[in-house]
């Protein structure tokens, strides 16, 4: 299949490879020069416009927030250089960023008025996972749209769930799974940081935790870098975390639902990116813990 892949930063690259090496014809764009070399050298085809990335039958956009995909997605009307204006009638536009719900509704609609097709497939899973082809996608879109994009989920993932004929109820999933995540953080850091000030090494804690109450990938993966204070590189920016929090306490006041733990969880990230956390991992809000309780840290940032 003839695949363009916009957005190649971490979860991008690894995305875009294995579809290179699922054996599809992948023509990749990045807005930074440079990101696509080692993706030409597996035997992709380097765009240098959104609109040479958009001459297959699918493209997929995989970009840090709603602003980049809205400035791909819709670009430059006067001059017609957005996907929406290169994309042909039929092909397919899969949104892989973490992205608002209401933009999601936007895009399916803007896409529909201009006889093209619009899934959303965010996917769950860290940037080691997105090379691995281990990563959890989730899926909604009309049942024709998703059934041709099935072996591309193959090659990027190792599961895929499919939610919605309405694409947006993918991005709700992915946004309150970001949310679920910001919490066990936000959590383990405390605990780490009480049991820690009152004694006990951190990472025989987490290995209690991770082998008896908390088995989930989820606790083993944060609580050890919380343990390690392993918060460089980034798998996922303390910035990027903001952002999804932030998204998901959008969909909750859109639906009327209260979330306090996640306004409470916009403050931490909040703090943590004003004092120059920015882009360290998440997880970093163990050094924000350690902080509040007096204990010394070794600060990345």
């Amino acid at each position: 299949m003839d695949i363009g892949f916009i957005g190649l930063g971490k979860m991008g690259r690894g995305m875009a490879a294995n579809l290179i090496e699922a054996g599809h014809r992948v023509t990749v764009y990045n807005r930074s020069p440079g990101k696509a070399e080692a993706l030409v050298s597996r035997g992709a085809t380097e765009a240098a416009t959104i609109a040479e990335a958009s001459r297959g039958e699918v493209v997929f956009t995989m970009l840090a927030d709603d602003g980049a995909v809205e400035a791909v997605t819709f670009g430059d009307p006067e001059r017609g250089d957005g996907i929406i204006a290169s994309l042909a009638p039929g092909a397919t536009h899969v949104s892989s960023s973490t992205i608002s719900v209401a933009l999601s509704e936007r895009l399916a609609v803007a896409h529909a008025a201009a006889g093209q097709r619009y899934a959303a497939a965010p996917v769950f899973g860290r940037p080691e996972a997105a090379s691995a082809a281990k990563l959890f996608v989730v899926a909604a879109g009309l049942p024709d749209v998703l059934r041709p994009l099935s072996s591309l989920f193959d090659a990027i993932g190792q599961r895929t769930f499919v939610v919605s004929e309405q694409p947006h109820a993918a991005n709700l999933v992915k946004v309150s799974g970001n949310f679920l995540l910001a919490s066990a953080i936000e959590s383990l850091s405390e605990a780490a940081a009480l049991v820690s000030k009152g004694g006990v090494d951190k990472q025989q804690y987490i290995d209690i935790l991770t082998s008896t109450l908390f088995t989930a990938p989820a606790y083993q993966t944060y609580g050890g870098l919380i343990a390690r204070k392993e918060f460089e590189p980034a798998g996922m920016a303390a910035s990027l975390g903001l952002k999804d929090v932030r998204l998901v306490l959008s969909a909750a006041e859109q639906l009327q639902v209260p979330l306090p733990v996640a306004s409470v969880l916009r403050d931490r990230l909040l703090t943590l990116v004003a004092t120059g956390g920015g882009q360290l991992d998440w997880s970093a809000l163990g050094m924000l813990a350690d902080r509040d309780a007096g204990l010394a840290s070794d600060d990345p940032a």
